[in-house]
């Protein structure tokens, strides 16, 4: 089932995605990959604020290429987010709610989603300048110096992602290899 969803992804709106939805995302997100998290939960554990409010944020795991002449951005494919998940329980916990990337998450992960309502939408991997055409707006917001890995605000209009695990915890990627075993009589 298609769904179209404005950001922010509060937990009313996380909670009425289920695995499997396919999604046409609008609206701000954020972008950061594991230096810029490992960045963000040491401030945490400083006791200082982010360079984000996190409350309600999507995260997009990207690193993207550097923007051509008359570009917003360049190639915007998303990162293996299992690179994420020593940070993700952490993020959640101040709030933020949803996730971008592709592959597997962790039990931990899986379980801070089911605490806090968050949801992991999947990215198509390989398919970064097509996603790159949903992003219209990206201001680098902190963290200069890991270039491709800098904290951006993005806004997107439109961008297809798939549910892949919902608030309750349910696995598109376990669901579907069980679907497949099934037909196939194992």
């Amino acid at each position: 089932m298609e769904k179209r969803i404005t950001l922010p992804l509060t937990e009313e709106l996380a909670k009425t995605l289920k695995a499997g939805d396919s999604v046409l995302l609008t609206g701000t997100i954020y972008t950061s990959r594991d230096a810029g998290h490992k960045r963000m939960c040491e401030a945490l554990a400083r006791g200082e604020e982010l360079p984000i409010d996190p409350k309600d944020a999507t995260i997009y795991y990207v690193g993207p290429t550097p923007a051509k002449p008359g570009a917003v951005i360049g190639s915007a494919g998303p990162t293996t987010s299992g690179r994420m998940d020593a940070y993700a329980p952490t993020m959640m916990s101040v709030g933020a709610r949803g996730m971008i990337g592709k592959g597997a998450r962790l039990p931990e992960v899986v379980e801070a989603m089911k605490k806090y309502s968050g949801v992991y939408f999947g990215a198509i991997g390989g398919a970064g300048a097509l996603l790159a055409k949903c992003i219209k707006s990206a201001e680098l917001i902190a963290y200069e110096d890991l270039g491709a890995e800098a904290l951006r605000k993005l806004y997107v209009e439109d961008m297809p992602l798939v549910v892949i695990i919902d608030s309750e915890g349910n696995n598109l990627y376990e669901e579907g290899r069980a679907a497949y075993l099934a037909k196939q009589g194992k």
